[in-house]
């Protein structure tokens, strides 16, 4: 059989290389297990451009073997990349299931970033010390210029913007050493330096070892030991008690924080009592701030509960516990001295 009639007896375009059985090199031999259409799904997944159909010793002359370029294999994007730039998209622009993604900007083509309003500042925790600051400032520059004249009304009014910044961080640097975190326990502090002429000591934001709660105030005086929890509550939600084992905070029960006081009560007295070798009783107590008190002093679920108003006079009329006896000046000292060394500081 001649060259030419080989050619015309395969399929068009597709000769029999010499040696193959009639099996060209396009349709490699089929495993016994494999189903008839493998070939022809294999053919399918080929790009008909793509040149993989020109493989070397195939020639475009009928029975002449030569080597032909093989084309390069088409490049199949990864994953996740964009098929024009070949880059990951960004995080948070993947595009959406069923939608294409966006396009990358032509070269020369600038994005702009989108313009953002001025609202996100009104929510800023520091604004209102800002505005407190500009009024002051303000004030001070439209008296003086009125008095005198508009160049010391600015020179005073930016003196005084100055000094206050300066207040303010001082107070703030003060605050935040001794560990206050609140405007209930900043104010009850305020009341208990009140009494330090009459004998009393006292010991703020203490750790309870062996946990991470913490002892608002720790009030050693003529009258006894005291644990006091300091609480901000809304002014706009009445206080109610029922049958001195439940208290209200309008819809919310507060048996929780009267469990609390009373725990750290008991930690308190364990601690301190421990470190010195003898029983030391202390009283759990609850000073509340905003809404009105409808009673001078509750006992309840064995807390004291009263008004902030109320604190300086309760601790002066009401001893620590119905056994609490009379402390010296050096009783005092001494279990100041233990109660210091036992509860840290909250850092």
């Amino acid at each position: 059989m001649s060259g030419q009639e080989a050619a015309g007896s395969g399929s068009s375009g597709s000769p029999l290389p010499p040696g193959r059985n009639g099996t060209s090199l396009d349709s490699p031999r089929r495993p016994i297990w494999a189903s008839p259409d493998s070939d022809r799904q294999g053919q399918q997944d080929i790009p008909g451009d793509s040149g993989l159909s020109q493989r070397a010793g195939i020639s475009e002359r009928a029975g002449v073997s030569e080597p032909v370029r093989v084309a390069e294999p088409v490049r199949v994007p990864e994953p996740g990349r964009s098929p024009e730039s070949g880059r990951l998209p960004e995080p948070g622009r993947l595009p959406e299931p069923g939608r294409l993604p966006e396009p990358d900007p032509a070269p020369g083509h600038h994005v702009f970033p989108q313009r953002h309003g001025i609202s996100h500042l009104a929510r800023d925790s520091r604004m209102p010390v800002w505005r407190r600051r500009l009024i002051i400032a303000v004030a001070c520059f439209i008296v003086l210029t009125i008095v005198a004249d508009w160049r010391i009304g600015l020179t005073v009014a930016v003196l005084a913007a100055i000094a206050d910044a300066v207040i303010r961080s001082r107070s703030s640097a003060a605050s935040g050493a001794e560990g206050l975190t609140t405007g209930a326990q900043r104010r009850t502090k305020r009341e208990l330096a009140k009494l330090e002429r009459s004998g009393y000591r006292a010991l703020h934001i203490r750790a309870i070892p062996g946990s991470d709660e913490v002892i608002d105030h720790l009030l050693i005086g003529p009258t006894g030991v005291y644990s006091i929890d300091s609480e901000q509550w809304d002014k706009r939600l009445p206080v109610r008690t029922k049958n001195a084992r439940q208290l209200w905070h309008g819809p919310f029960s507060q048996k929780d924080r009267l469990e609390h006081a009373r725990w750290e009560a008991g930690r308190a007295s364990d601690l301190v009592g421990t470190a010195l070798g003898e029983q030391i009783s202390v009283r759990p107590a609850m000073v509340v701030y905003g809404p009105a008190i409808p009673w001078g002093v509750a006992t309840i679920r064995d807390v004291d509960v009263f008004g902030g108003d109320r604190l300086r006079k309760y601790l002066r009329k009401r001893p620590a516990g119905p056994n609490a006896r009379h402390l010296s000046a050096s009783d005092i000292e001494r279990i100041y001295t233990a109660a210091d060394r036992i509860l840290p500081p909250k850092r």
